[in-house]
């Protein structure tokens, strides 16, 4: 029989994330790792929250947002999760648009700023 889990060592590897962070992820509740004895092993659907988490991590999405959104499956389905993640990604989006539009003003400025200073100095 093969095990298809990782060990603690192989998820941090796989996932490019330190100890502390996935103890902290266990510990937040968004894992649930077996244990035998000290060890833990991660397996299938750890494997795949941990996907998830840091999907939704790479979008803006706080923790506690995703553990929610995590929950919901586990009580509702995948439907209401599905209908869930349109309504948490219409809400992020609406934020990182606003979050370009004040970067791109920024760099606008930014840029008119350099342009006069280096025409004063010219």
């Amino acid at each position: 029989m093969t095990d298809d889990r990782l060990s603690f060592k192989q998820m941090c590897e796989r996932f490019d994330v330190t100890p502390r962070t996935l103890r902290y992820y266990e510990y937040i509740e968004l894992l649930a790792p077996d244990r035998e004895g000290r060890a833990r092993f991660y397996g299938p659907r750890e494997v795949a929250r941990m996907t998830l988490i840091l999907r939704g991590r790479k979008y803006g999405f706080s923790l506690e947002e995703i553990r929610q959104w995590l929950e919901i499956y586990e009580e509702k389905g995948t439907e209401a999760q599905m209908q869930a993640l349109i309504e948490m990604a219409d809400r992020q989006l609406a934020v990182l648009t606003d979050q370009k539009d004040q970067i791109e003003a920024a760099i606008a400025e930014l840029k008119d700023l350099r342009d006069a200073t280096a025409a004063d100095m010219g």
